[in-house]
């Protein structure tokens, strides 16, 4: 049954009845003091004990309650860290932590609320592709609170938005051409990295070999290295599909330029071959890329240039593949850049 109850001129109404499990239900909604708010108050309590009664109602406390900052939380907690892109996701959820909708309840968010934070990053100048993988942080987040932490009132306010178009795959590879002191690109590169911390230049050497994500640089053991084979093991890459999965990882053959650079690096007591962090990584080679006057080029360019390295060498599309570990076709593609007066040079 409903009851009522007048306070100064609000109308709160509150029903409370057994659900058909035998569990207690209370919901309750304020309404004006008014005899059309009235009208409308009984219809509201009278749809909710009909929801109740045939199993439909949906409680909707939970969401009405929990800011997407508590969200967060609990979503960096039991989700982020079965990501391989952990490190990633925790710095994404910091930004959004500090958002003005951080504070908002779950329920609460709209669309148009999520259209107005796209258009004010975008117009700061955060790439397209940068603000539609926070925003799909977001949707997932709602998504898992819906399947996963009985909110099944939400909605999900990022799936009723237009996400930035993705920008277009780099293109950048090294410069072939030399400066006027007659250095090209790699070379004024890796003199600057040899000019920086121990082991940013056999880093960049080794990327430039192996074509290996930073990821997989970094992940890399010493006891995974067979130089007599000459083999490297990547036993947890990016596309593995399951921490349990024995098929994991891959077999990435060593040039004798990749088994020099190994011969000659110290070992560690970690057992890593490069026992640093990832940022220790960006800050490095960003200052190693401004010493050296190049502009415009990320660690990840290593990879593609990589790639299309191994196709000039005249490697087939599946052998470059089982290196690069790409897992389909159309994404391998995207990391070959291979030079129209290379290719014109073939044509004879």
């Amino acid at each position: 049954m409903a009851t009522y109850r007048v306070r100064s001129n609000n109308l709160r109404v509150e029903v409370a009845r057994k659900g058909p499990d035998g569990k207690p239900i209370r919901e309750s909604k304020t309404f004006d003091n008014t005899p059309q708010e009235r009208l409308k108050a009984e219809k509201w309590a009278a749809q909710i004990e009909l929801d109740i009664i045939s199993g439909k109602y949906v409680d909707t406390r939970d969401a009405d309650t929990t800011t997407l900052l508590e969200a967060l939380d609990r979503y960096e907690q039991e989700v982020t860290p079965r990501k391989k892109g952990a490190v990633q996701e925790r710095n994404r959820i910091s930004l959004w932590k500090r958002s003005d909708l951080a504070n908002k309840t779950l329920s609460s968010i709209r669309g148009v609320d999520m259209a107005t934070w796209r258009d004010k990053r975008l117009a700061d100048g955060t790439s397209p592709t940068t603000v539609r993988n926070d925003l799909t942080l977001i949707s997932h987040l709602y998504s898992t609170a819906i399947k996963e932490w009985s909110f099944e009132s939400l909605t999900n306010p990022v799936a009723k938005i237009r996400l930035p178009t993705a920008a277009s795959a780099r293109e950048r590879r090294l410069d072939l051409d030399p400066d006027e002191n007659g250095k090209t690109e790699e070379q004024r590169l890796l003199a600057e990295c040899d000019n920086g911390p121990h082991w940013l230049g056999p880093m960049v050497r080794l990327a430039l070999e192996t074509a290996m994500r930073q990821g997989e640089l970094l992940a890399l053991e010493w006891q995974n290295i067979d130089l007599s084979r000459p083999v490297a093991r990547l036993v947890n890459t990016k596309n593995d599909h399951s921490r349990t999965d024995r098929t994991k990882g891959r077999d990435v053959p060593l040039s004798p330029r990749a088994i020099a650079i190994l011969e000659a690096f110290p070992r560690n007591i970690s057992g890593k071959v490069f026992a640093i962090g990832t940022m220790a990584v960006v800050h490095a080679f960003q200052r190693a890329c401004k010493r050296a006057g190049i502009e415009d080029l990320r660690f990840h360019d290593l990879r593609h240039e990589a790639t299309t390295r191994l196709f000039e060498k005249g490697l087939a599309v599946e052998e470059v593949r089982a290196i690069t570990g790409h897992k389909t076709l159309a994404m391998l593609m995207r990391y070959t850049h291979l030079r129209a007066e290379d290719l014109a040079k073939k044509l004879g």
